[in-house]
């Protein structure tokens, strides 16, 4: 199966949100499994985001308007056009990052289960809800949720599809507008899928893709937007958290992850290093909540780490448009060098590779083995630092203790994943793991797929929540309506300040016994 038609390219191209794009500077788009170039984008400017960005203010008012079944119809019917197109979908993902089909598969999945969820869910938990007020009978309390406005997204090269629209889809369920600055490397993936958001009824201005640089673009989305969403490195995040506080916006990021894997004595082994190859090797590694690092109990770390090591060695690397390749490419040349440096470095410094350990340029130009290593140090570039690549190392423990502390000593706090002797040991360990995520005997998917459950980090792996409730109503602003019904708190005219506050202490009593005050 090709990678998309040169006329598919042309044709997401007249989506980008740059006037006169066709006389624009360009850069090139290629293909992560050849290095051939696909097509050319447009590059930005600051003034071509903050236009989209006026353009979406304007739509947004309209947007907000229409209720939120009304909404919810064009997401039930986004979900239809994305399985409908999923085939089209997988070809894209695969030809911007090189990754294999069924990674690419796992975002096509993602975004659907995201449009459903919350079409389903949204209004429900943005109808006003009467709370508790302050006098019983005399107060009523209402709460309201309003949209932001317009929603800035900057959007990673590695999920580059549900990473630009899963967390747009509640950002629009909510009545923003959303401006969108996708990664350099990957700009036609997210235009395949707003593309189909459009075809679902979604009007354009509200929606905006402008491609460019992060320094460019982004800088220019972070000073003019109501919201920012963002999705990448630990370093990147924490500058715009800083330029987001500077000008009082809301401000959400997953970040960067060291992910460790606890696996205990009592666990199927054989079970565990199956599915540790989906945890540690998925999109090549390349995904915030992979594993990183794991740690096993002594009594059984020799046998872990021999059929661990046979299944990487034996696991099917290459470049197709099909099924049945367990790992692609990786994205750039730049994850190339940091990957073989991090192998490199280890290596010289005492560690051993059990599995892996070289690049592949015979496949292609951005390929890696998936690698494992031994003896790995805290002096090792990669003991303590994200590679985010096909590279995990396996540490003996002499008990399940000492396996929490290892997991826990680290500034991250993700994802993580336990395999233990039973559900109730494994859920016993995983509540004693800081991460804000932790999947008890699988790697990353149920809990990422529980798109009902709040997602994020702890520590400098993120602020904030996508998915659940959370992921909905931090696109709104809460506002609380108090009405005061029958007497005012001053009381009725004539009566004295000293009697009325009698008659008001019966009231102040009773709150001590309603439920939730």
């Amino acid at each position: 199966m090709p990678a998309p038609s040169a006329a598919t390219f042309a044709r997401l191209a007249d989506l980008i949100a740059i006037p006169d794009a066709a006389s624009r500077p360009t850069r090139p788009v290629v293909e992560a499994f050849t290095g051939r170039e696909l097509a050319t984008v447009p590059v930005g400017t600051a003034e071509d985001a903050v236009a989209a960005i006026e353009r979406a203010r304007v739509a947004q008012v309209e947007w907000a308007k229409r209720s939120a079944d009304d909404r919810a119809r064009i997401f039930h019917r986004y979900r239809e056009l994305v399985l409908e197109n999923r085939d089209a979908l997988l070809d894209m993902a695969q030809a911007e990052t090189g990754k294999s089909r069924a990674a690419a598969l796992e975002e096509v999945l993602d975004i659907a289960m995201t449009s459903r969820y919350y079409a389903r869910v949204a209004p429900k938990l943005l109808k006003p809800k009467r709370v508790q007020g302050m006098l019983p009978g005399l107060t009523k309390t209402v709460v309201h949720h309003h949209a932001k406005g317009v929603v800035g997204v900057i959007s990673p090269w590695n999920y580059p599809m549900t990473l630009a629209v899963s967390d747009a889809i509640a950002a629009l369920m909510a009545g923003n507008a959303v401006v969108i600055k996708p990664d350099s490397q990957t700009p036609y993936c997210a235009l395949a899928c707003v593309d189909l958001m459009y075809q679902a009824g979604l009007p354009r201005e509200v929606f905006a893709v402008v491609p460019g640089p992060g320094s460019v673009v982004g800088t220019a989305i972070v000073e003019n937007t109501d919201y920012l969403m963002f999705t990448g490195s630990t370093a990147t995040g924490q500058l715009l958290a800083e330029q987001a506080g500077r000008r009082l916006i809301g401000f959400s990021a997953e970040l960067g992850g060291k992910n460790p894997m606890i696996v205990t004595k009592g666990a199927n082994l054989r079970e565990v290093a199956d599915a540790a190859v989906r945890a540690c090797y998925s999109n090549s590694g390349q995904l915030c909540i992979s594993i990183e690092r794991i740690y096993v109990e002594q009594p059984v770390a020799d046998e872990f780490t021999k059929l661990f090591g046979e299944r990487v060695r034996n696991m099917t690397l290459g470049a197709g448009y099909e099924f049945g390749i367990e790992m692609g490419s990786l994205v750039s040349e730049a994850q190339v060098k940091t990957v073989s440096g991090h192998v490199d470095d280890a290596v010289v410094k005492g560690a051993t590779v059990v599995a892996g350990g070289k690049a592949r340029p015979d496949l292609g130009p951005l390929f890696y083995e998936p690698t494992v290593l031994t003896g790995v140090t805290d002096e090792m570039e990669c003991a303590r630092n994200e590679t985010f690549g096909p590279l995990v190392s396996i540490y003996p423990v002499a008990d399940v203790n000492e396996a929490i502390r290892q997991a826990n000593d680290t500034e991250y706090g993700l994802n993580a994943s336990v395999w233990a002797g039973s559900k109730a040991e494994g859920e016993a360990i995983a509540a004693q793991v800081r991460a804000g995520t932790v999947n008890v005997d699988e790697g990353y998917a149920p809990a990422w797929g529980s798109t009902a459950a709040p997602m994020g980090g702890m520590g400098v792996s993120g602020v904030g929540r996508r998915h659940g409730p959370d992921g909905l109503l931090k696109y709104t602003e809460s506002q609380t309506i108090a009405t005061t019904r029958v007497l005012n708190l001053g009381g009725p005219r004539g009566l004295p300040p000293k009697v009325w506050a009698k008659v008001l202490a019966p009231f102040i009593k009773v709150l001590q016994y309603v439920p939730g005050r």
